[in-house]
């Protein structure tokens, strides 16, 4: 008689930072709605803001499923605490550079475009990689989502290349973004218990880094903007430490559902 084979399940904690990435940066996208420099850009990132957090949803309904116990998609999305959340940092920033704390900024789409860019480029790979997960639901999410980030690259590229490659303005603005940016995507690639954990879904991050670096590179190039150095403080969003702007952000994301927590919709 055959032993029956024991699926290879991915560590909740992983899941969780996939869905905590995918919600994070939806809710940031999405305070563009009504907002972009132009109607069609306007509806562009909202779309955007849609399909990350639609994968965030099959992530926590997969880990709710796991889970038991009465644990739902929105008991993960709305009632955790700011340490509880598994987000890389960068995803949580606001949409401008760094400023002291009483100055005011209007948000800079140049700032969130290179955002998406960085993330993307990494996504494209993760996701790919885990397309032939050991884990079968999680393959599943991961096919789905592939198919989407890829527009989420290419979209973000050819805005990089527009900017970069525009006005004196356009790209003085992109590079200082790449600059204020670069630091955070150093997260991408320290090590960490949670993707640890996960390395039985068959990715290898030495070959994601190594792709991922070639997207931006080429990227860049054709901008004609320039990588900085990769030095300073490397950020533990996906161990729970997070920078002071999450928490404002969750405030407003959760207030509704924190406000009538037994609300059906």
């Amino acid at each position: 008689m055959d032993t029956p084979v024991t699926p290879v399940l991915a560590p909740q904690d992983y899941l969780l930072h996939l869905a905590d990435n995918a919600l994070v940066l939806g809710q940031r996208n999405a305070e563009w709605c009504g907002h972009g420099p132009i109607l069609e850009e306007d509806i562009a990132m909202a779309n955007i803001s849609l399909d990350l957090i639609g994968q965030a949803r099959l992530l926590y309904q997969l880990v709710a499923e796991r889970r038991g116990d009465g644990c739902t998609e929105d008991a993960l999305a709305y009632f955790r605490d700011v340490p509880q959340f598994k987000n890389y940092t960068l995803l949580e920033l606001p949409h401008h550079g760094p400023l002291v704390g009483y100055a005011v900024s209007e948000r800079d789409y140049a700032t969130t475009l290179v955002r998406n860019f960085f993330y993307s480029a990494l996504m494209v790979e993760v996701w790919s990689g885990l397309s032939d997960a050991a884990d079968s639901a999680l393959s599943a999410i991961a096919e789905r989502s592939l198919k989407e980030t890829r527009y989420h690259l290419r979209h973000s590229h050819d805005w990089l290349i527009r900017l970069g490659d525009g006005t004196e303005e356009s790209h003085r603005r992109v590079q200082a973004a790449i600059d204020h940016l670069w630091a955070y995507t150093l997260e991408f690639w320290s090590a960490s218990p949670v993707e640890t954990a996960a390395a039985d879904q068959g990715l290898d991050m030495a070959a994601i880094h190594a792709a991922w670096q070639r997207t931006v590179a080429a990227g860049l190039a054709q901008a004609t903007l320039h990588q900085p150095a990769d030095d300073g403080y490397v950020p533990q969003g996906k161990t729970g430490v997070h920078s002071e702007h999450l928490g404002y952000l969750l405030a407003e994301m959760q207030s509704l559902a924190r406000a009538h927590p037994h609300g059906q919709w």
